[in-house]
């Protein structure tokens, strides 16, 4: 039974993977011709800096000569709503922002996304906390983003990441209608995060 969800988490993982690199330009920041070259899948895992990454609307890009030192598939994730409720109204909505809880796989093992935003590694335990910096609305799925990392713990896999990249997202979308105090709802969602090692201010 364990060897079959292991399986089954790896096999997902590839999938997600392969969509990272499979047939997309990759990403550059004002990168040599060497950098820009497009990966096998095969040489992900050996080189994480290599992984071509899926088109990055305009705002949501980081910043010019940043490389991708990490990228990772939700493999089971949701975004958790609580119910807002107006005082002295007896329902109200789950207006309020998400709160993640999500097991990624890619590049550098298995990380988890959790509240904060945070995000930690569970090979070396390396820790990120970010902010968002700007979102591109997508119709029937939660945004895609870029974050700024704004806290670290331990020198590991994270420990060089700058921002992060929300891509390629999937359902995760607050439902509608009304609901009572307390509430809580837990909506399935998909994304590709990438995390970059941004360049040293000038």
């Amino acid at each position: 039974m364990l060897n079959t969800k292991r399986s089954r988490v790896r096999a997902l993982a590839g999938i997600g993977m392969a969509a990272v690199v499979a047939g997309i330009g990759t990403v550059t920041f004002n990168a040599s011709a060497a950098e820009t070259a497009p990966v096998a899948p095969a040489a992900v895992g050996a080189d994480a800096r290599a992984v071509s990454i899926p088109g990055i609307a305009a705002a949501i890009k980081p910043p010019k000569g940043s490389r991708p030192i990490g990228a990772y598939v939700v493999t089971d994730g949701t975004q958790n709503y609580t119910c807002v409720v107006a005082a002295g109204a007896a329902t109200g909505g789950y207006t309020a922002g998400s709160t993640p809880e999500a097991q990624l796989v890619g590049t550098g093992g298995r990380i988890h996304h959790f509240g904060g935003p945070s995000w930690q590694s569970l090979r070396d335990k390396s820790l990120v906390t970010a902010t968002k910096t700007a979102a591109v609305d997508k119709a029937g799925t939660i945004p895609e983003l870029l974050l700024t990392i704004n806290s670290h713990t331990g020198t590991g896999i994270l420990g060089k990441a700058d921002f992060i990249s929300r891509l390629r997202t999937s359902g995760g979308v607050a439902p509608a209608g009304t609901c009572t105090a307390g509430q809580v709802v837990k909506v399935k969602y998909g994304a590709v995060y990438v995390f970059w090692d941004a360049p040293a201010a000038a």
